[in-house]
């Protein structure tokens, strides 16, 4: 039977920075990588709001992006 291994961890954070010419919104991001592993939704939350605290954008969305090794 197969199973995963949690290999690496990434906070991607999407900002609007503004709006286009055609009134469509202007996307940034920014991802964090080296998350640990055993951080909680929570405290992901919590930098992001941290971080959010210390940008002039508005936040778009947030996301956690994991990596997973498939072991036979």
């Amino acid at each position: 039977m197969a199973e995963t291994l949690l290999a690496e961890s990434k906070l991607r954070l999407v900002f609007q920075a503004g709006i286009d010419e055609d009134g469509k919104p202007i996307l940034k991001a920014k991802t964090f990588g080296n998350v640990n592993k055993a951080v909680t939704a929570d405290q992901l939350y919590q930098v992001t709001q941290a971080v959010v605290s210390l940008s002039g954008d508005e936040l778009s969305g947030a996301q956690r992006m994991d990596s997973l090794d498939l072991l036979a």
